[in-house]
C-alpha cells in the first residue's frame, strides 16, 4: 500500500511547489510556450510587460517594430510579413479625395488587422501631422498655425486646442500626432517659421501645455511617458530635436552655428516641459549643430536628451532621415544607418525603402557594428508607449468618436484662437481711429484674394504638405465671415484684385484689404526677401489712397510692410487663421477687442535678419510682445510700448 502512495505523494509535493514558486515568482513562471504571456495582461506593470514581450521576439520582429512605413506602400501583407510597427500618412496622404471618417478609420483598422495577425499580435501605432488641428482631413477643424498661437499667450487656450485636436485625430483611428513643433524660430525667412510658437523660448515652453491636451495630463509623481488609456487621446511628438529654428539664413535643414550654451538656453528650452508634460515621443531635427547632422548625433541625442534629461519615450527619425546624413542623399546608407542607431534613433521613418533599412540593420548587428542591447533599448522604449497608452487593449478605431469630425463646438474653440491671436499693429492716422469698423456703414470694399480663399487662410500643411489655393475643405471665409458680420443693409463689393481707380469716388465709407503669402511648406517656404506679393502693393497704395482702410495681413511671418505703413489707416496681423476666417470679423467690427501681443520681432528690412528681442543692435518695425487695444491710435512712427 505504501508503494502505491509515495508515486502519488511525490507528483503531489511537486505541485505544490510548482504553485508556490508561481505565487512568489510570477514572471519566472512564464513560459515560451504562449500559455502565460504577461505581456497580454493588462493587470501586469507596463515595466513586466515590455520585459516579458522583449523576451520572445526574434530579431525580425524588433526591427519590424522600429520601422514606420507610408501608407501608399502599405497593406496587411506587408505589415503581417515585416512586423512593421508604425505606418504614417506623409504630408497630405489620405484613404482619397475628401476622405470621409469612415474611410480613414477602414483603413486604419485594415492596417492594424495585419499588425494582429502577427506571431506576437503586437498593434502597430499609425501616426500622422496634426500641426493645427487635423490638417490632412476634409471637414476637419483648422486652427491657426503655431506662430498666431504664440500672439495669444493663453496655454490654457492651447491645451483646449490640444483636447479637439486629439478628439478629431482619434475620430479617424489615429492614435499618434507628430505634433507639437517646439522650434524656436531665430529667422522668418525659414520656410517653417510658422510652425514655431515664438522667437523667445519661455513662450514656446508655456505652450507645451498642448501636450496635456493632446495626451491628458500626467499624474502627479508619474515618471515616464504618459498618454491617457483613452480612444480620445494620442500619444504627442515634440519636434525637432534640437537647433531647426536657429539655422544660418533661416535654411531649412541647414546648419545651426551657436554654443552649447546658446543651444541650451534657446532651442532646447522647450524640451525638460515637454518631458516633465510626459511626452512620448520625440523626433530628431534635418538640421545640423555645427556641422554634425543631428540624426547622428550621439551626444545630443542619447547623452543629453535620454541621459541628463531623462527622455524614457521613444526617439523618432524624420522622413527618410537617415538618407539625409549623407551629402547626396542616400550616399553610404549603410553608414548613416550605423550612424543614426547608434546615435539613439529607436523608430526609423523610412517611409518607402524599409526592406532596404531591415536588410542593412540586420547586416549591421550581424557584424556588431550596432550592439543588440541598442535594439532592445529602442524596441522597449516603443514597446513601453504602446503598453502605456493602451494600445494592447484598444488597438481599433472607436466609431462612436465619429460625429465629433468638425463639430460647431470644435469650430467655436477655433474661432476664439483667431480672435486671441490677432495682432493690431495701427489704428488711425490721426486722431481718430479707424477701429473697430462700422457694421452699418452703407457700402463697403473688400478687396484681395486672400480674403475669399480657405486655402491661402490656412496655409501650408493643410489638406496636402504645401497647401494650395482654393476651398480645399469646409470653412468660413474671412469675406464670409465680414458678410455675416455687417447689417444687413450694408452693401459688400468684392473685388480679388481691384483695377486701379476702383475704389475712388465709388460711395465706400471704407475698405479692408486682405492680403498675403501663398501656402507653402517646410523648404518650399524658404525666403531670402520676405516682400509682399503683387498684386498687393498696388492695391495697398492704390486702395488706401482714395478710402480709409484697413490691411490685414494673412502670413506666416512678419514681411516687409515698412513702405505701405504710411499710406494705411489700420493694419492687422491675422498670421494663417485656419478654416474660422468669421473670427477676424469679430474683432474689426469690435464685437471682440484686440488681445494677441506679437510673437516675433516684425523688422523694418531683411537686412536687419536675423533680429531677435535682446539683441544690441535692436532696431524693428514693431517689437516683440508689442499690440495695441481698439481705443489706441498706433502713428508710423509712434513710440513703441512693448
Amino acid at each position: 500500500m505504501m508503494r502505491v502512495m509515495e508515486p502519488r505523494r511525490r507528483l503531489l509535493d511537486t505541485l505544490v511547489v510548482l504553485l508556490l514558486v508561481h505565487m512568489m515568482f510570477p514572471e519566472a513562471a512564464a513560459h515560451k510556450d504562449g500559455k502565460h504571456e504577461l505581456y497580454k495582461d493588462p493587470k501586469q506593470t507596463v515595466a513586466v510587460r515590455v520585459k516579458d514581450l522583449l523576451g520572445r521576439m526574434t530579431l525580425d520582429e524588433k526591427l519590424g517594430q522600429m520601422t514606420q512605413i507610408e501608407m501608399t506602400i502599405a497593406n496587411t501583407s506587408v505589415v503581417t510579413k515585416y512586423y512593421i510597427g508604425s505606418i504614417l500618412s506623409g504630408g497630405g496622404s489620405s484613404p482619397g479625395p475628401k476622405a470621409t471618417v469612415k474611410q480613414w478609420t477602414n483603413m486604419t483598422d485594415y492596417f492594424q488587422s495585419g499588425a494582429l495577425k502577427t506571431r506576437l499580435s503586437i498593434p502597430e501605432i499609425y501616426g500622422i501631422d496634426a500641426v493645427h488641428g487635423h490638417n490632412t482631413v476634409y471637414g476637419a477643424t483648422v486652427f491657426p498655425h503655431n506662430v498666431g498661437l504664440g500672439c495669444t499667450r493663453d496655454p490654457a487656450l492651447i491645451e483646449k486646442i490640444g483636447v479637439v485636436t486629439a478628439l478629431e485625430v482619434r475620430a479617424t483611428g489615429i492614435p499618434y500626432v507628430f505634433a507639437p513643433c517646439i522650434a524656436v524660430c531665430r529667422d522668418p525667412r525659414w520656410g517653417r517659421c510658422y510652425e514655431s510658437y515664438s522667437e523667445d523660448p519661455d513662450v514656446v515652453s508655456s505652450m507645451t501645455s498642448i501636450i496635456d491636451g493632446l495626451q491628458g495630463k500626467k499624474p502627479h509623481g508619474w515618471d515616464g511617458p504618459y498618454v491617457q488609456k483613452s480612444t480620445r487621446k494620442v500619444a504627442a511628438c515634440a519636434k525637432h530635436f534640437v537647433g531647426d529654428g536657429g539655422t544660418t539664413n533661416g535654411t531649412d535643414e541647414g546648419n545651426t552655428e551657436v554654443s552649447y550654451k546658446e543651444l541650451v538656453d534657446i532651442h532646447m528650452k522647450a524640451y525638460p516641459h515637454a518631458i516633465a508634460r510626459g511626452v512620448a515621443t520625440i523626433m530628431a531635427s534635418y538640421n545640423s549643430w555645427n556641422g554634425f547632422k543631428m540624426h547622428a548625433n550621439k551626444f545630443l541625442l542619447t547623452d543629453v536628451l535620454k541621459g541628463q534629461l531623462g527622455f524614457k519615450g521613444f526617439i523618432i527619425s524624420d522622413w527618410q532621415g537617415i538618407d539625409r546624413i549623407s551629402t547626396p542623399w542616400g550616399v553610404n546608407y549603410t553608414y548613416s544607418t550605423e550612424l543614426a542607431l547608434n546615435a539613439g534613433i529607436d523608430m526609423v521613418m523610412v517611409p518607402y525603402n524599409y526592406t532596404g533599412f531591415i536588410t542593412v540593420a540586420k547586416q549591421l548587428i550581424a557584424e556588431k557594428k550596432v550592439p543588440m542591447s541598442r535594439i532592445d533599448d529602442a524596441v522597449s522604449r516603443i514597446l513601453r508607449v504602446k503598453f502605456q497608452m493602451g494600445l494592447f487593449e484598444k488597438p481599433f478605431a472607436d466609431k462612436s468618436l465619429s460625429k465629433l469630425m468638425g463639430t460647431s463646438s470644435h469650430r467655436k474653440l477655433a474661432r476664439q484662437a483667431v480672435r486671441k491671436s490677432l495682432v493690431l499693429l495701427k489704428n488711425g492716422k490721426s486722431s481718430k481711429p479707424l477701429l473697430p469698423l462700422n457694421k452699418y456703414a452703407r457700402k463697403i470694399l473688400v478687396a484681395g484674394a486672400h480674403a475669399n480663399d480657405i486655402g491661402l487662410q490656412c496655409g501650408g500643411w493643410t489638406i496636402s504638405w504645401q497647401g494650395m489655393p482654393g476651398n480645399i475643405t469646409k470653412g468660413t471665409t474671412i469675406l464670409e465671415g465680414i458678410k455675416q458680420t455687417v447689417d444687413s443693409n450694408t452693401k459688400v463689393v468684392y473685388k480679388a484684385n481691384p483695377k486701379k481707380g476702383d475704389a475712388k469716388e465709388k460711395g465706400y465709407q471704407y475698405a479692408i484689404i486682405v492680403v498675403g503669402e501663398q501656402p507653402y511648406a517646410e523648404f518650399e517656404g524658404d525666403n531670402l526677401n520676405l516682400t509682399l506679393p503683387a498684386p498687393y502693393p498696388n492695391m495697398i497704395k492704390d486702395t488706401c489712397y482714395h478710402v480709409q482702410c484697413v490691411v490685414v495681413i494673412i502670413s506666416g511671418r512678419p514681411l516687409v510692410i515698412e513702405p505701405y505703413v504710411s499710406d494705411i489707416d489700420a493694419l492687422v496681423a491675422a498670421w494663417l487663421p485656419g478654416t474660422e476666417g468669421t473670427g477676424i470679423a469679430d474683432v474689426l467690427f469690435g464685437k471682440y477687442d484686440f488681445q494677441g501681443k506679437l510673437s516675433r520681432t516684425w523688422f523694418k528690412r531683411v537686412d536687419q535678419l536675423p533680429m531677435n528681442v535682446g539683441d544690441k543692435d535692436y532696431d524693428p518695425l514693431y517689437p516683440f510682445g508689442f499690440g495695441l487695444k481698439m481705443g489706441e491710435i498706433q502713428l508710423a512712427r509712434l513710440e513703441f510700448r512693448v
